[in-house]
């Protein structure tokens, strides 16, 4: 069994747990698009975030 890891398919980057700059990356492209989802929310139904989900009345 080999235990080498590729690189990622994007960058030359290697996919690592903990604090590396590919992890990095992944974590601000999943919050974009979380960012993203909250402002079609608010243009879609017409109110604010926060009071659509509930946390404030």
């Amino acid at each position: 069994m080999s235990t080498a890891r590729k690189a990622s398919a994007t960058t030359k980057d290697v996919p690592d747990f903990g604090w590396s700059a590919y992890a990095e990356r992944i974590n601000g492209r999943f919050a974009m698009i979380g960012f993203l989802a909250v402002l079609l929310t608010e243009a879609l139904s017409g109110d604010t975030f926060l009071h659509w989900a509930g946390l404030i009345p």
